[in-house]
């Protein structure tokens, strides 16, 4: 089951938590590039985590950081009329009670989160 979206489309909704969309307004191939670099910078953290390798899993983990940045989903937002509500408890913004009427996710919860 795909993550609710906010109506405003910033934030998807996952365990009840607020987490911030890639910016929809990036050129397709822009964006694509930006998310096979986030899965590559994924992979290496994998890798590193398995090679025991402190300094290539510090990079990794700034590659993963930088491709976020570039798809907007951490650093500055990507739209200008209010604050990031990333991360924080859904029930606790201005989008509660949208969120108490969203239809499948019992008690305010969503099991996965499925999007980069």
């Amino acid at each position: 089951m795909a993550p609710p979206v906010t109506p405003d489309g910033r934030y998807i909704v996952v365990r009840g938590r607020l987490w911030r969309r890639a910016n929809p307004n990036l050129p397709e191939a822009e964006r694509q590039a930006h998310v096979a670099a986030l899965m590559q910078a994924r992979r290496a953290v994998r890798a590193a985590l398995g090679a025991g390798d402190a300094a290539a899993l510090k990079a990794a983990r700034a590659d993963v950081d930088a491709a976020k940045v570039a798809l907007g989903e951490r650093g500055p937002v990507w739209w200008e009329d209010s604050e990031d509500l990333n991360r924080h408890m859904v029930r606790n913004t201005r989008y509660a009670d949208w969120f108490a009427g969203v239809k499948g996710t019992p008690a305010g919860t969503v099991a996965s989160r499925t999007e980069t």
